[in-house]
């Protein structure tokens, strides 16, 4: 999965960038290199999900599946 990055120079030095398809999903760093690892963490972080089920009757009837797109 390839994903839109728009990156900005801080006002006040470094840099910060948000990913226009998640919405709310932004961050900052001091250097090129701390940006970058910063906005593989935010989208990981945006995209991760809970997978605890909510009821307790739910537990254990289903099956969790990681795929890669």
């Amino acid at each position: 999965m390839k994903i839109k990055v728009v990156l900005h120079d801080a006002e006040e030095g470094g840099y910060w960038a948000k990913v226009p398809s998640l919405p709310g999903c932004y961050t900052q760093g001091e250097t090129f290199a701390e940006l970058l690892a910063n906005i593989y963490e935010a989208v990981e972080a945006y995209l991760s999900v809970d997978m605890e089920p909510e009821d307790e009757e739910d537990r254990g009837k289903g099956r969790v599946l990681e795929i890669a797109v």
